[in-house]
């Protein structure tokens, strides 16, 4: 029996297994970053039915959410003001589900900031994804 590993072969798995890995690595943080969308979206839709309350609301709102999740970044209150906007400028939650969801926050963040009309917004979440552009990118383009 031959214990000599072959090296070929072993280069050939090594770089099955990375590929595994990266593969996995990729689906778990586009995973993540689509059920955060989601929360976002769930978050900014309570706010906006709650608007009455004004920004008081937001305020207190942000800061009971940092003290009950102080390991979770983003209850800011600037990043609630974000997250009612996206509600209130995307009420479809399928669009949400089936589009934003493959973009990060952050894009979506700069698409509302510097994107008024939809359609170019549309335009731009597609691009995003097929070319694998960075938020620096993103807003290069723009």
């Amino acid at each position: 029996m031959n214990n000599e590993m072959d090296t070929n072969k072993y280069k050939s798995l090594l770089e099955n297994i990375k590929k595994e890995v990266l593969s996995a690595r990729y689906k778990a943080i586009y995973a993540v970053n689509r059920e955060l969308m989601f929360m976002y979206w769930h978050i900014g839709k309570i706010i906006l039915e709650n608007s009455q309350w004004g920004n008081k609301f937001i305020d207190n709102l942000s800061l009971d959410l940092k003290i009950e999740f102080p390991e979770i970044k983003g209850f800011s209150v600037r990043n609630l003001k974000y997250m009612k906007k996206f509600a209130e400028e995307y009420p479809d939650f399928e669009f949400v589900q089936e589009v934003l969801a493959q973009i990060t926050w952050y894009h979506n963040v700069i698409l509302m900031d510097k994107v008024d009309n939809m359609e170019e917004r549309k335009w731009y979440i597609k691009e995003t994804v097929q070319n694998g552009w960075s938020s620096n990118m993103l807003k290069m383009q723009i």
